[in-house]
């Protein structure tokens, strides 16, 4: 297989600017080929750009050399010397979590460096989450115990759930803080389960617990199971004054399966929401995070890019981080010629695919009738090929989640989970990214 992808990167070679080449596929490696042919980058900058931007190109080239419709993964190849733990110097941008045992390569033992309330920035549409997380980290007289924020990703709800976590360790560095995802939550009281060891598991989150910042609690929607113990472990933790703050995607009650005392007990105490960013706010984010990357901006990118950057933080930082590479690698000049060719990457044009285009590509692929996918009806046949259709339209069209949720009689609160559901799916069901991948590559081929 070696030789086999010597000879694909030579027969790309020709497609690509000879800078392009050296840069992004030459030192790309073939790892594997058992089923599914693994190619190694040799870092995760390079995985992103490569897949972002050259997927299409390298399949192409499998095809033409005879392999038909391949699957290709892309990893960061593990460097052959790799130091002793001991000889590496800590990681500036994470902090670890001193109360928490280090057992098992637990995930929930890591902070940010950067996401503290200094660097996060104020605006209109996130002041009063800021001003809560703020009392509550600070110890403020109040009379709530747990916080619920509720935003779409990218948006800084993980930003100042972290945030609430440096300053309660800055205040007593003693705290015992767990800081995990609901999905870590689920993960560890199966295993514990498994190992028949539920009861140390209850213990650490009943009786060892001073903070309780556990994120994405829309992921237990349906798991009636998890959703028991938490609510057991909430009312422990209640009882005892304990401070919690959860973060969500969904407001509880729009969560699907969510028992209502689960939802009860998320709400019992503060919920803020944060919203889209305003324009003054964006162009605040842009200057911070240019500052923060060394990216060297004129006003007048700034806030072009502050007009069309609309959809979340990670936009923005995508944008900067494009332009830097481009500035470095390159060598090119940022103006507003490059800011506009990055953004046009980021943000669909004139030619973007509308709602009527995509529905009518899944209701053909999938053989199902339209009626039937925009009714009530939960059954399979017609469930899955709904969701993907909100997954694809979430992608691939400047419509709005309500705007999409309306075209299928749901709410966007329905419409984010499932768009939500489809990407934790894609991650395990390769049939299932396969088929969203080549509706994709449609779609994409239909812009043209």
């Amino acid at each position: 297989m070696n030789a086999l992808w010597d000879e694909i990167k030579n027969k790309i070679k020709p497609a690509l600017p000879k800078n392009s080449f050296s840069l992004w596929i030459d030192p790309i490696s073939c790892l594997d080929n058992e089923d599914t042919i693994v190619l190694g980058c040799p870092n995760r900058f390079s995985k992103n750009w490569v897949q972002e931007n050259y997927l299409d190109l390298i399949r192409d080239k499998f095809n033409d050399a005879g392999l038909g419709h391949v699957e290709l993964l892309f990893k960061v190849e593990r460097q052959k010397r790799i130091p002793a733990l001991s000889s590496l110097p800590p990681d500036p941008d994470q902090l670890t979590l001193p109360s928490l045992p280090k057992t098992r390569g637990r995930r929930n033992l890591w902070l940010k460096s950067q996401f503290t309330f200094d660097r996060f920035i104020v605006g209109q549409s996130n002041e009063f989450a800021y001003s809560a997380s703020k009392s509550m980290a600070s110890g403020d007289p109040c009379n709530y115990h747990s916080l619920l924020m509720l935003a779409n990703t990218g948006l800084g709800k993980t930003h100042l759930s972290q945030a609430i976590g440096h300053r309660i360790l800055e205040k007593n560095p003693s705290s015992r803080i767990f800081y995990m995802t609901a999905e870590d939550f689920t993960n560890e009281m199966i295993s514990s389960l498994r190992t028949d060891r539920i009861e140390e598991f209850k213990k650490r989150y009943r009786r060892c617990c001073d903070v309780l910042l556990l994120e994405e609690v829309h992921f237990l929607g349906g798991k009636e199971k998890i959703q028991v113990e938490l609510g057991y472990t909430l009312d422990a933790l209640a009882s005892d004054n304990k401070k919690i703050i959860f973060t969500s995607a969904l407001p509880p009650k729009d969560i699907p399966r969510m028992s209502k005392e689960l939802t009860s007990r998320l709400t019992s105490g503060l919920v803020t929401a944060i919203a889209d960013p305003d324009y003054n706010t964006r162009v605040q984010i842009l200057t911070e995070k240019a500052s923060v990357y060394n990216v060297g901006l004129s006003e007048e990118v700034i806030h072009y890019l502050a007009k069309r950057l609309k959809q979340d933080i990670r936009q923005m930082e995508s944008a900067l981080k494009c332009l830097k590479a481009r500035a470095e690698l390159i060598g090119a000049r940022i103006d507003m010629d490059l800011a506009k060719e990055v953004v046009s990457a980021l943000v669909s044009g004139e030619c973007s695919i509308t709602t009527e285009e995509i529905i009518k590509l899944v209701c053909g692929y999938y053989h199902v009738d339209r009626e039937k996918v925009c009714s009530k009806s939960r059954k399979r046949i017609y469930a899955s090929p709904r969701n993907i259709y909100t997954y694809l339209c979430r992608h691939h069209s400047d419509e709005t989640l309500a705007g999409i949720g309306k075209t299928i009689n749901r709410s966007h609160s329905t419409v984010l989970y499932s768009v939500e559901l489809m990407e934790h799916k894609m991650k395990t069901d390769r049939n299932l990214k396969h088929q969203i991948n080549f509706l994709s590559k449609r779609l994409g081929e239909m812009k043209k």
